[in-house]
C-alpha cells in the first residue's frame, strides 16, 4: 500500500526555519508531481509549492524567496525548506504526491499533515 509519512513540523519563532519532509513508500513504479499544501482551521487548503518530475517548481506568491521545494527521487521524498518564517505561515502542512503503483495505475495520495506554528 502506498503511504506518505510527513515529518519536520513544530513550533518556531518568527524569523526561524523548519524543514519538512514527506516520504512515499509502497509498490511504487514512479512519481509525478509532488507538492505541499497548507490549511488553517476553517479555511481552504492552499497550494504552497510544487515540483514536477523534471524539477520544475512553482510557489505561492506569499512564500516566494523564503520557501524552497526539492525532491530526492532515489528516496521518493519531497522536502520543503521554510526560512524567514512568519506568523501567517502557521498552518497544518500536507504533502500530496501523484503515484504510479501496483495498487492503482495512477492515484494521488495525501500525507497525514504536520503542524507548523510560528510565534511572534
Amino acid at each position: 500500500q502506498v503511504q506518505l509519512v510527513e515529518s519536520g513540523g513544530g513550533l518556531v519563532q518568527a524569523g526561524g526555519s523548519l524543514r519538512l519532509s514527506c516520504a512515499a513508500s509502497g509498490s511504487i513504479f514512479s512519481i509525478n508531481t509532488m507538492g505541499w499544501y497548507r490549511q488553517v482551521f476553517g479555511k481552504q487548503r492552499e497550494l504552497v509549492a510544487s515540483i514536477t518530475s523534471d524539477g520544475s517548481t512553482k510557489y505561492a506568491d506569499s512564500v516566494k524567496g523564503r520557501f524552497t521545494i526539492d525532491r530526492d527521487n532515489a528516496k521518493n521524498t519531497v522536502y520543503l525548506q521554510m526560512n524567514s518564517l512568519k506568523s501567517e505561515d502557521t498552518a497544518v502542512y500536507y504533502c500530496n504526491v501523484g503515484v504510479y503503483s501496483s495498487d492503482s495505475y495512477y492515484s494521488h495520495y495525501w500525507g497525514q499533515g504536520t503542524q507548523v506554528t510560528v510565534s511572534s
